[in-house]
């Protein structure tokens, strides 16, 4: 899972004007974009997996995104019985009759899930198919989607990774790269009026109203509050106490910039905030200029290649002292403590990278750069919703 990449790209595509005035000068787009689906594009091609319905053919092209009809198809046949998705396919695969009938046949396996961008990204493309094509079957299919997401919310407002509920850390309210998010910016793009959602009725609005009012009240009464001091939001927190948990045995309960710069930016995008949602930013923002760490850069390096059961490492990681270097911050800070912090596959909690066996210390995102987008649009934002409260005014 890439949050970064991926959900800036999907938000990118996503995301609308902040007024419904402003929007009803928009059009639909005319073509689906390959970005937002390439979290699961790319776990599909990493190579075979027996679990999975299909797996790729050598040499089969993709469509085009223009080519609306013909993905739109793809998006309804990968579409559950539940009006979920499974993850880690490719919706711009040309397939194979044989393919088709493979995935036919394990529609009513239902491990449907909202990771790696899956469900929002399918029921906005299928609405752009609708609304280009003006096809029921793509609106109905998208309608379904809607109705799955909205069923899977919890009572306290929070998404679980999949859905219907699975053992382990799956059932967790789910940030970690970007899951809550993404679902969250489709509630708010149908309310904010984007016209590919125009088929929707007041009823639909209404029930979409509700659920991204709870899922912004979960979203704020998440935020860590280390002993008084407001910071960001863990990866995933347990859907009974709201408390920050583990998700992978590598994940720990922690303070993650990653995927709160995604949340902070979110909230910043909402016209109107409320004063629950301006102390969140505001919190946040001053979280992310405490926690920066100077001097520092993260390189890759070659190394011998490595096999193990989980992945081929060709390169390593160090940290280097660099002055010239910007502002940089781990993925995770411990909780309480807020030193910055690593992991192993075992669980066991290391406080640099240099401690993290090779395979984890190359192949996971241990530092970002994400909460200086946030902080670049900070002054915009508070001056419009904040105005004479600049948390940044004496940094």
């Amino acid at each position: 899972m890439k949050f970064s990449i991926v959900l800036i790209g999907f938000l990118a595509w996503l995301i609308p004007c902040n007024s419904s005035a402003q929007n009803s000068s928009q059009k639909t787009p005319d073509s689906i974009a390959q970005g937002p689906f390439a979290d699961n594009s790319n776990h599909w091609y990493m190579g075979p997996d027996k679990s999975r319905m299909i797996n790729p053919l050598p040499g089969k092209p993709r469509y085009q995104p223009t080519q609306l009809t013909e993905i739109g198809d793809n998006i309804l046949l990968f579409q559950k019985s539940n009006g979920g998705w499974a993850k880690n396919y490719d919706v711009f695969a040309v397939l194979s009759e044989a393919q088709k009938d493979s995935v036919r046949e394990r529609r009513d396996e239902l491990n449907t899930t909202f990771d790696n961008g899956t469900c929002f990204t399918q029921i906005a493309a299928l609405s752009i198919v609708y609304k280009s094509t003006g096809t029921n079957k793509y609106k109905e299919a998208a309608l379904r989607g809607i109705d799955y997401l909205l069923s899977a919310q919890y009572a306290n407002g929070g998404w679980p990774q999949y859905y219907p509920l699975e053992k382990g850390y799956s059932r967790e309210i789910t940030y970690n790269d970007g899951a809550f998010e993404g679902v969250m910016q489709l509630l708010k793009n149908i309310l904010d009026g984007s016209p590919q959602y125009d088929y929707l009725d007041a009823k639909y609005r209404k029930r979409v109203g509700e659920a991204f009012a709870k899922g912004l009240d979960c979203i704020v009464k998440t935020q860590i509050n280390d002993a008084g001091t407001p910071t960001a939001w863990c990866q995933q927190y347990d859907e009974h106490t709201l408390q920050p948990a583990w998700a992978r045995k590598f994940e720990p309960a922690s303070i993650s910039n990653g995927e709160s710069s995604g949340i902070v930016l979110f909230l910043m995008s909402i016209d109107h905030p409320d004063d629950h949602v301006v102390d969140a930013v505001q919190n946040a923002i001053k979280w992310f200029q405490d926690s920066k760490i100077y001097n520092t850069k993260v390189v890759t390096v070659p190394a011998p290649t490595m096999q193990t059961p989980f992945r081929t490492s060709t390169t390593d990681r160090v940290v280097v002292t660099d002055s010239t270097a910007p502002p940089i911050w781990t993925r995770y800070y411990e909780l309480k403590t807020h030193r910055p912090l690593f992991c192993n596959r075992d669980s066991k909690v290391v406080y640099s990278l240099a401690e993290v066996e090779r395979e984890r210390r190359d192949g996971y995102a241990w530092y970002t750069y994400a909460p200086q987008k946030v902080l670049d649009k900070y002054t915009a934002w508070q001056k419009k919703w904040a105005p004479g409260n600049d948390v940044l005014a004496h940094k």
